[in-house]
């Protein structure tokens, strides 16, 4: 099995050091990480500006590849041709913290497993809850120099790579899987579940904030966001201990309301501006 592994929170991240030590005993890794955090880019492609692509020596000694651009645009890089490496399957993470719900629409680490999608492979992303919103980088870089005691990556690093072994040839076609833990050893961890996306309640507020020169910045991600609370979600799965794996697809076609507009005679509207007859 030949696995791309990336992140969104940067190559020299523990969480992607810990998930290519374990995703290296099931397969070849080739990692491909930005060369700084990107948390937050979603989808984010670097459109009109070249990457750079550098190796780097990771934390243990084993070599990566720093790229200059988004998780998007690491697996792409990689897919093709670079690296003279066709993957199988696509893994992103281990993320500093959790993505769940609503959030994954801004997620750098599920942007980077839905590429497997487009390149025709499995994808599966991996975070871990940390308590942290994800655009708290002052927090994330503390946790770097964390140890491993306190961020326990080991345990979901371990199942996410038995589980890709499972993604390679039982996954259904255009499908990922967003993989989130609680932050817990593997003695206290109650198993995994598979859910469903919750939904999430935002509470930011504008903050106005004066730079020292007096100019005016505002902060508008301040506060932690709550959630619904609802069984079979994958906040109740990290709730009652457990690892919630939920598959996720490329189609936001919304099935039910297609009907309902499909009442609509939008015809009429575009024959009403005068276009046509």
């Amino acid at each position: 099995m030949r696995i791309i592994l990336t992140n969104d929170d940067g190559i020299e991240a523990p969480g992607l050091l810990a998930m290519r030590q374990a995703l290296e005993k099931v397969g070849e890794v080739v990692t491909v990480a930005p060369d700084q955090n990107r948390s937050g880019v979603g989808r984010s492609i670097s459109i009109g500006r070249p990457l750079t692509i550098e190796e780097c020596e990771m934390a243990d000694g084993v070599m990566g590849y720093a790229c200059s651009g988004t998780p998007v645009d690491c697996v792409r890089i990689v897919a093709l041709g670079l690296l003279d490496f066709e993957p199988d399957v696509v893994v992103a993470g281990i993320n500093h913290g959790e993505n769940l719900g609503d959030d994954i629409t801004y997620s750098g680490t599920v942007a980077g497993a839905l590429e497997g999608i487009v390149i025709g492979v499995p994808g599966i992303a991996v975070s871990l809850s940390t308590g942290r919103a994800w655009h708290e980088s002052s927090q994330l870089e503390e946790q770097f120099v964390h140890s491993e005691t306190e961020m326990n990556f080991r345990p979901v690093a371990e199942f996410a790579a038995r589980l890709a072994e499972v993604a390679l040839t039982e996954l259904p076609k255009e499908r990922i899987l967003n993989v989130n833990a609680p932050n817990l050893p593997g003695g206290k961890l109650k198993g995994a579940r598979v859910t469903r996306l919750g939904r999430r309640r935002y509470r930011d507020k504008i903050v106005e904030v004066k730079g020292e020169d007096q100019r005016v910045f505002y902060d508008i991600y301040n506060n932690p966001p709550a959630y619904e609370v609802e069984d079979g979600t994958d906040f109740a799965a990290l709730e009652e201990g457990r690892i919630s794996v939920t598959p996720i697809h490329l189609d936001l076609t919304d099935r039910v309301g297609l009907k309902e507009i499909d009442t609509w005679d939008v015809d009429a509207l575009f024959s009403k501006n005068g276009k046509r007859g």
